[in-house]
This record gives C-alpha cells, sequence and structure tokens, in this order.
C-alpha cells in the first residue's frame, strides 16, 4: 500500500491555524464555518418544535424524569442516552433538546473535519463537511437524540486520527484521537463500532502498529464496556444478548437491502417492511454518483503517491456500509450516515480535481457543470427534507392528540398502555408502556390484568384488529383512526410497591 502520509508532520499550532509540511497553514475557518452552518440549518429547517420520535422517546425515556423509561431492547446502547441526559434529566423541553442537539452536532463535525488537518487541504475537508452536512438525512437527524450521526462522527474521528499516528508515530495526541473515535463509535452502537474499524484492524496488524492496535481496542472497549455488562446483567450473557439483538432486527445473515435502502431515499425513517414504489430517479441520482466519485478519489491519490489517507477512508466506508446493505433485511436512511461521511472526503477530493488543474487553475467548463449539479442536488435534497419534516411533525402532533383524548378517557399518570405504538403514546400521555408480543415485549397479559386493579390501563389497536384477551370486557372507544380499550376505573389508582408499572425499567 503505498503511504503518501509519511510525508505530512503533525503540525504546529499558530494562532487559529496548523502548519504542514512545507509551511503552508492549514486555516480551521472553513471547517468552523461549515460546521455553523450546519447547525443553523438544522435550526431552521428541522424546526425545534418536532415531537420525539419513538427511539427517540426510548433514549430520552431512559434518563428523564418526567415519564416512565420505556423498554429497552437489546440491540439498543445508552450512547444516545447519556448525550441527551444533559438537558433530558431536567427538562421536558423539547425544544431546548433540539437546540442543545443541534450545537453539539455542529460541534462534532467540526472536531471531526478537525481530526483530518494535515491530510488533506483545507478546501477539500470543508467541502466535503458540506457535502456530508448537507444530505437531508444528516440535517434530519443532527438534531435528534439518535447515534447514526454520532457513529459518523466517531468514524472521521478514528480514521482521521488513525492515518495521521501513522504519519507521525511519536505523536501522542493522534493515539488519544483514536481512542475518543472509536470509544465513541462503541458507546452508540457497539457492533457498527467493529465494522467501520475493520480496516483498520487490518492496517494495523499488516503495518505491526502496536500502539495504534491497543488504541483502537482501548476505545472499542472503554465505548462498548457498559453494553457488555449489561448483557451479563440482564440477558445471560453477551452471545445471548447478541442472539436476542439479531432476533430483532429480523435475524442478521445474507439479506439484500440495496433496493430497501434506495426506497428509504424518499424520505422514509424506517422501511420495515420495505415495500412500494422506488423514489424517482433525481432523489436517488446522487447515491449512485458516490462509487464513481469516490474511484475516481482514489485514482487521483495514486496517481499522487498518497494512496492510503483515501484508500483506508473508503475501505471504512465500505464495512461500515456493509451490514445494512447485505445483513438485514430492512432499511432506514440513517443506517448509512457513517459511510456516507466517510466517502465525503474522497469525494470532495474528487471535485477538486475536476475543477482545478494540476497546476491549481480553474477549469471554468467543469466547474459551471458541477456547480450546476451540486445546486440541483442541494435543491433535490432541500425538498426531501422539507416534506420528511413535515410528515413528522403531523405524525407526532397525531400522537399528542391521541394522548390528549386518552386524558378525556381518565387514562391520566400513573397509568400503562398497551399494544399499538404503545410507546410514543405512553410517553406523550406520561404512561409506562407494555406489549404482550412482538419486538418490544415485556410484560404477560396475567401483569396487566393485575396493574389494571390498580391504576388506569388501555389497550391500542388498530381497527379490524384482534382484541387482546386480556381487554375483552373493557370498554372500546374510537381516537381517530385507533380503538382504545379502556379498563374498568380501579378503586384507587397510585403505583405499586416498588413504585412503577410492569413494563418499566431500563430494559
Amino acid at each position: 500500500m503505498a503511504d503518501g502520509t509519511r510525508t505530512v508532520p503533525a503540525g504546529r499550532r499558530r494562532g487559529g491555524t496548523v502548519t504542514a509540511a512545507g509551511g503552508r497553514a492549514l486555516d480551521a475557518r472553513p471547517a468552523a464555518a461549515v460546521a455553523a452552518a450546519f447547525t443553523a440549518l438544522q435550526l431552521l429547517l428541522v424546526r425545534p418544535g418536532m415531537g420525539l420520535g419513538w427511539d427517540e422517546i426510548v433514549y430520552v425515556s431512559q434518563v428523564t424524569a418526567h415519564t416512565p423509561a420505556a423498554f429497552f431492547s437489546a440491540p439498543r446502547s445508552r450512547g444516545p442516552s447519556l448525550l441527551a441526559a444533559p438537558v433530558a434529566s431536567w427538562s421536558s423541553s423539547t425544544e431546548l433538546l433540539r437546540v442543545y442537539l443541534a450545537l453539539l452536532s455542529g460541534l462534532g463535525l467540526y472536531l471531526a473535519l478537525r481530526a483530518w488537518r494535515g491530510l488533506f487541504p483545507a478546501g477539500v475537508l470543508a467541502t466535503a463537511g458540506a457535502l456530508f452536512a448537507t444530505l437531508w438525512v444528516t440535517l434530519f437527524y443532527g438534531p435528534q437524540a439518535m447515534p447514526n450521526y454520532w457513529v459518523a462522527v466517531g468514524a472521521l474521528i478514528c480514521t482521521g486520527f488513525f492515518l495521521r499516528a501513522r504519519a507521525e508515530p511519536s505523536a501522542r495526541s493522534a493515539l488519544w484521537g483514536v481512542v475518543a473515535g472509536a470509544a465513541l463509535m462503541a458507546w452508540m452502537r457497539p457492533a457498527d463500532a467493529v465494522y467501520a474499524t475493520l480496516p483498520l484492524f487490518a492496517v494495523a496488524l499488516w503495518r505491526r502498529h502496536g500502539r495504534l492496535l491497543l488504541a483502537l481496542v482501548g476505545g472499542l472497549a472503554a465505548g462498548g464496556a457498559e453494553w457488555v455488562v449489561e448483557a451479563y446483567a440482564w440477558y445471560g450473557g453477551l452471545g445471548e444478548r447478541l442472539h436476542e439483538a439479531s432476533r430483532i432486527q429480523g435475524g442478521l445473515g445474507w439479506q439484500i437491502a440495496v433496493d430497501d435502502q434506495l426506497r428509504s431515499l424518499g424520505g422514509r425513517a424506517l422501511c420495515r417492511p420495505c415495500t412500494g414504489a422506488f423514489p424517482h430517479p433525481t432523489v436517488t441520482l446522487w447515491w449512485f454518483a458516490l462509487p464513481p466519485l469516490a474511484a475516481l478519489g482514489l485514482a487521483v491519490a495514486v496517481r499522487a503517491g498518497r494512496t492510503a489517507r483515501t484508500l483506508v477512508p473508503l475501505a471504512c466506508a465500505a464495512t461500515a456500509a456493509l451490514p445494512y446493505l447485505f445483513m438485514i433485511g430492512y432499511a432506514a436512511p440513517r443506517f448509512l450516515q457513517p459511510a456516507y461521511a466517510l466517502l465525503a472526503i474522497p469525494v470532495a477530493d474528487a471535485l477538486r480535481h475536476l475543477v482545478r488543474t494540476p497546476a491549481g487553475r480553474w477549469r471554468p467548463v467543469a466547474a459551471t457543470l458541477i456547480a450546476l449539479g451540486l445546486t440541483g442536488h442541494l435543491a433535490v435534497q432541500y425538498a426531501v427534507l422539507d416534506r420528511t419534516v413535515d410528515r413528522t411533525t403531523r405524525d407526532r402532533r397525531d400522537w399528542a392528540r391521541t394522548a390528549d383524548a386518552l386524558h378525556r378517557l381518565g387514562v391520566r399518570p400513573p397509568c400503562l398502555l398497551t399494544g399499538h405504538e404503545a410507546i410514543p403514546l405512553g410517553y406523550y400521555t406520561g404512561c409506562s408502556s407494555g406489549n404482550t408480543t412482538g419486538h418490544n415485549e415485556n410484560t404477560t397479559p396475567a401483569e396487566v390484568g393485575r396493574t389494571a386493579r390498580r391504576v388506569p390501563v388501555a389497550a391500542v389497536t388498530l381497527p379490524g384488529a384482534a382484541t387482546p384477551g386480556y381487554a375483552r370486557d373493557w370498554t372500546p372507544h374510537r381516537i381517530g383512526d385507533l380503538r382504545v380499550l379502556v379498563a374498568p376505573r380501579p378503586p384507587a389508582a397510585g403505583p405499586d410497591r416498588a413504585g412503577g408499572f410492569p413494563g418499566d425499567g431500563a430494559r
């Protein structure tokens, strides 16, 4: 493997810049401007008043005292919960949480780009940040308490510092950057962290970089330790938790989900089952442009004698995307965020090569065509984002209206909701949530019946769905498109002696 990174020293600070080989200053301002614009666009385009989604509710409910904790299934990790805790632990304001996460995600992007200083020109890094930050999926999930964006940030930090540590083995700060990036990924999604770092392990083993191997292992262990401890505390061991996580995700194995990912690009938060028509070709065109542009970036790097710094992020992007393209039977656009972040740097380098000659002069025709293409790309991304935000906001307002209707029926905290969308409806109602079947099974019909003798309980179903056996004698009501069965009012409502209800708790 050609390794042009060894010609790049760690750099020296001079005020707000970093000096690379030859004395050229690498200005931090372009990356900072991109990060600031990313934060501003989130606040402008993804309205802070957009309510919490299903997965966010699971994560946020673990650290807030305002609502009972929702069921925490085997694949999930505590990273998003702890990320939201500085605000969610004392405030129930969704707007405040959104603003906090938007600011934090902008800072994360800036730090991720800075991890690559000295490896690529500042303009390439700023362009890469802009390409990633203006994807609708990045803007949509940046201000949300979700893990995938932060896996992407961790992947950029870990990979950038890995390449810098190879270029300057004596730079201890780069090793700590590898540890931090790997820990952040594992803190958010341990399995994703393993896949994203596989090429880094391969390079470290091949080149016998013992300290880099130790940094990678240490980072993954630090970030994933809590998940492993929970596996033994609640699931009977690591193997059992992995097996349960695989079951909940439909069984991991050879399953082609490329077409599912294409369908999700039109703004579907979760495509399971993934049916229906594909989005308009203009929506998916950028997705098909990524591979040839990445290949061009690699070809440019090979000709320039700096293969490693381009090939390594491309390999990490491929392994990060592998399980979500070929190992699960459903899709969500956020799953591929780490791959998009890693691909953005070689793609930005390829675009720079297309618009400038080796001597640094502009190619007017190519620059004009690429500018027009990027303008169209941004217009499509904004259109998809706008529709997605509008639809999501309406859906979450429907949950709030359903919660108000449940309150009018006497289902008020402390209370328990079961059945269809019990987790989000429970959060908006202020109730505990429970399910006796499915991926979120966390209680039994007998426990639901016992709880109904103490506190208000309601079962939510879709019209025409079978009535749960424990709710056959309950009073039916209609709330919008939902059928709600309310248990007979208990003589004295109150929590059980443990202070909770069936289904409460971290799991």
